[in-house]
C-alpha cells in the first residue's frame, strides 16, 4: 500500500511508524518545519535564554506520562528511545508545597495506591474512608457508569477535601476539563488502567529530555532509515479522489490518514465531500459535522526562573483558584534542564497570556515563597477537546481508504499522548492488505 499521512504530530508519526512496520510505503506531509504537533520544542537553545544568559530549550507545554501508557512507551522503544533514560520514574504524587496530600508507595499495583491513601497527610479518617469506599464501588461496577454522568456527579459522595485535593487535580490533569463538565466514564477508564489493570500503571513518568527528543525526532530518523518519507513545509489544503485512489498534492495514494488538528481535518473532509459520489459524501459530511462540533480547552505553561529556585521534588500540586490558576509546578532543574527554571501548568486555562503569567508569578510568590522572573508563557488554545459526558467523537474510518487518527477520534482515552498513539495503532489496523480492496 502507498499511504499518505497528513500531519506529523505524535499521532501522525505513530501511524507512520506502525504502517512502515507493516510493510507499507509511507509519505508524511507536515505543514510546518517542526515535528511533534502539540508536544514539541517551540524554542531552541539558540533562540531562548534565561535572564542570566543560560541557553534553554522550551517545550510548548509540560507533558507527563504514566505507567499505563503502554503503547506510547512501546513505540518509544521501537524507534530507539529508552523510557528508562528519557523519563524520571516516580510514584504517583499529588503533594502540595506544605507536604500535605497524596503520595503513592513503592509497591505493586494496586497496593501502591492503598498505601498512599492510608498515609496521606492532612486527610482525616473520614476523608480516607470516603475515597476507599468510592474506589471499591467503582471496581465492583467494573469502572462503568452512565454515559451522561459528570466527574462531579460521580464523586458527590466524597468529602470536600478529597474532591479538592485529589479528584479535581486528577480530572484536570487527565481530561483537561473541570469536574463539573468532565466525562465520568472516561475518568473511570483512566482510574482503572492506572490503579488496577496495568502493572505500575500509576507510576508518574516525567520527561527528562525535551518533547521533540522524547519521540518525534527519533521517529523521523527511524522512518527515514526504513525508507519512508517526511515532507516538511508542505501543507495539504485539499484531497481529491482519483479513480480508486486519493490525490494528495497531486500525488496518488492508496490510502490517506488524516493526523491534523480536528478543525483542519473537518474542513478537509467537508471540502472533499463536494466532489465524491453521494453515497460516500453523506458519510463524509456526517464525520465532518461531528468533528467540527468538538469543543476545545486551552492549556497554558508559564516558564519562570530565579537563581536559587528549587522544589522539594520534581513535581508539586498547587492549590488553584480563579486568581491563582496553576494546578501543578515542575522543577525543570531536576528534569534535565537548567537549575532555577520552573514550569507552571494551567489546565483548562482561561484568560489572556499576560494575565495568566502575572497571576502565576503571584501564585508562586504566595504558595512557594519565590520571586520569579518570567521566561516564556505558552498558551495552546486548542490543546485538547473538552471531554464532556456523552460526547460523540468521530470514528477512525471516514470513507473507503480514508482514515483519521488523533487524540480526538473515538476511543477510551481523553486527549493525551497515549490517546494519540492508540488512535494511530487502530487506524493502521484498518489498512487493507490489498490496494484493490476497500
Amino acid at each position: 500500500m502507498k499511504v499518505a499521512i497528513i500531519g506529523a504530530g505524535w499521532a501522525g508519526l505513530a501511524a507512520a511508524v506502525k504502517a512502515t512496520q507493516a510493510g507499507h510505503q509511507v509519505t508524511v506531509f507536515e505543514a510546518t518545519q517542526t515535528l511533534g504537533g502539540r508536544a514539541r520544542v517551540v524554542t531552541s537553545s539558540t533562540t531562548q535564554t534565561l535572564p542570566d544568559g543560560t541557553p534553554v530549550r522550551i517545550d510548548n507545554g509540560q507533558h507527563i506520562l504514566i505507567g499505563a501508557y503502554t503503547e506510547t512507551l512501546a513505540l518509544m522503544r521501537l524507534v530507539g528511545v529508552s523510557p528508562e533514560a528519557a523519563l524520571l520514574d516516580l510514584p504517583m504524587t499529588l503533594q502540595f508545597p506544605d507536604g500535605l496530600g497524596l503520595k503513592f508507595g513503592n509497591l505493586p499495583t494496586p497496593l501502591d495506591a492503598l498505601a498512599g491513601i492510608v498515609r496521606a497527610r492532612g486527610w482525616s479518617l473520614g476523608d480516607k474512608w470516603s475515597l476507599l469506599r468510592a474506589a471499591m464501588g467503582w471496581k465492583l461496577r467494573g469502572f462503568r457508569c452512565t454515559n451522561t454522568l459528570s466527574v462531579a456527579d460521580l464523586c458527590r459522595g466524597l468529602t470536600p477535601k478529597i474532591n479538592a485535593e485529589l479528584i479535581e487535580p486528577l480530572c484536570i490533569s487527565a481530561l483537561n476539563t473541570a469536574p463539573e463538565k468532565a466525562s465520568a466514564q472516561v475518568f473511570l477508564r483512566i482510574m482503572r488502567d492506572a490503579l488496577f489493570s496495568v502493572p505500575s500503571g500509576s507510576r508518574l513518568l516525567l520527561p527528562r529530555v525535551d518533547l521533540s527528543a522524547l519521540f518525534p525526532d527519533a521517529a523521523a530518523r527511524w522512518l527515514q532509515q526504513h525508507g519512508s518519507q517526511i515532507k516538511l513545509g508542505q501543507r495539504v489544503g485539499s484531497i481529491q479522489t482519483h479513480g480508486e485512489r486519493w490525490l494528495v498534492r497531486d500525488e496518488p495514494f492508496d490510502t490517506v490518514a488524516l493526523a491534523t488538528s480536528a478543525p483542519h481535518a473537518a474542513q478537509l473532509i467537508d471540502d472533499c465531500a463536494k466532489d465524491v459520489p453521494q453515497s460516500i459524501a453523506k458519510k463524509m459530511l456526517h464525520w465532518a459535522q461531528i468533528t467540527a462540533a468538538l469543543q476545545h480547552e486551552a492549556i497554558a505553561t508559564v516558564y519562570a526562573w530565579a537563581p536559587q529556585a528549587s522544589l522539594p521534588q520534581a513535581m508539586l500540586a498547587l492549590r488553584s483558584s480563579a486568581l491563582q490558576p496553576a494546578q501543578f509546578v515542575f522543577d525543570r532543574g531536576q528534569l534535565g534542564g537548567p537549575a532555577g527554571l520552573l514550569a507552571f501548568v494551567v489546565s483548562a486555562a482561561q484568560g489572556e497570556r499576560a494575565t495568566l503569567q502575572a497571576q502565576v508569578l503571584a501564585q508562586a510568590h504566595a504558595q512557594l515563597g519565590l520571586a520569579l522572573q518570567p521566561v516564556k508563557t505558552v498558551v495552546e488554545k486548542r490543546a485538547t477537546f473538552a471531554c464532556t459526558p456523552g460526547l460523540q467523537r468521530p470514528p477512525i474510518a471516514i470513507a473507503p481508504c480514508l482514515l483519521a487518527c488523533g487524540d480526538y477520534v473515538a476511543g477510551p482515552y481523553p486527549a493525551t499522548l497515549e490517546g494519540a498513539v492508540r488512535s494511530a495503532s487502530a487506524a493502521v489496523a484498518l489498512l487493507p492488505k490489498d490496494p484493490t480492496r476497500s
